[in-house]
């Protein structure tokens, strides 16, 4: 699928999820001085695209990264004030985009874990440990940890898969001040924002940041911040946790009907539905 035209804007890559565009007339993204990130409707999982697009995703997220954003403004971020004017952002794409800076993005993704479960209940099964950090025995499948833990990952080139790495190897990618810098970040946020979803009655089970230094030399959130792709909610409440406000459903479907062999099946619509609606439930109970 061709990304959209955007008025004013120059497009020079697409991920899985979202499309950069630079203003016209910049010659190279290394040159530029704003971007523009558009948040499509696609959804992935286990680093594949899916079909189909679940609708009004691209909107849906957008609106709960800058509810974040908001909401932790303390901590620096990409997004450039409206006061900063520059090129303007067309009313086609405004809400399911973020005007930001430039960063030098660290090739790492900060991964902040509050609660045992997926991939780190797996490997807790096997070792007593998740990325190798040692827990206590006799924690089960949905247990809150004794406290958040810093599970940082190698940030794969497009098309390749993560990889969990270890503090140290952070320290090795990236240099010890930074590598302190992201963990501290990472764990202070997560800390924030579960204590304002738990008001609502929602748990942030786990999620995942991204950090880039600016041209002032000030280490920034980026991307997308604490959304239903990038986090795992729960409803505090709920006494079945596999019910998330996030993609969980996508993920439990496809484990169920795919062994990761090849290209990833068709969703079917009710797991498109499904998905769609637990977006905007999230929301709502956030009051984003």
């Amino acid at each position: 699928m061709s990304a959209p035209v955007v008025e004013g804007w120059r497009h020079v890559s697409s991920g899985k999820v979202r499309e950069l565009y630079v203003p016209d007339g910049t010659a190279d993204t290394a040159d530029a001085t704003e971007l523009l990130l558009v948040a499509s409707d696609r959804v992935s999982a286990y680093d594949f695209a899916l079909e189909p697009p679940i609708p009004g995703k691209g909107e849906l997220l957008t609106r709960l990264s800058r509810f974040w954003f908001d909401r932790l403004a303390d901590v620096p971020n990409h997004l450039l004030p409206p006061s900063a004017g520059g090129t303007p952002v067309p009313a086609a794409v405004e809400s399911r985009s973020m005007h930001v800076m430039p960063l030098t993005m660290f090739p790492v993704e900060c991964v902040v874990r509050g609660w045992l479960v997926g991939s780190g209940w797996a490997e807790y099964q096997e070792s007593g440990s998740v990325c190798g950090v040692p827990l206590p025995a006799g924690l089960s499948n949905g247990d809150r940890l004794p406290e958040p833990i810093y599970t940082p990952a190698y940030k794969a080139p497009q098309g390749e898969h993560d990889e969990n790495i270890s503090f140290e190897q952070t320290v090795e990618l990236v240099g010890g001040q930074d590598a302190e810098t992201l963990r501290d970040l990472s764990l202070r946020v997560y800390a924030e924002a579960a204590a304002i979803a738990l008001e609502h009655g929602v748990v942030i089970a786990d999620t995942k940041f991204e950090f880039g230094r600016g041209a002032d030399g000030v280490v920034r959130i980026a991307d997308e911040v604490l959304t239903s792709d990038s986090s795992r909610y729960w409803d505090a409440r709920g006494a079945n946790r596999t019910e998330s406000f996030d993609k969980q459903i996508v993920r439990d479907w496809l484990s169920a009907n795919w062994d990761r062999q090849g290209t990833p099946p068709v969703l079917p619509a009710e797991v498109v539905d499904r998905t769609a609606a637990r977006y905007r439930e999230l929301i709502e109970r956030l009051g984003a």
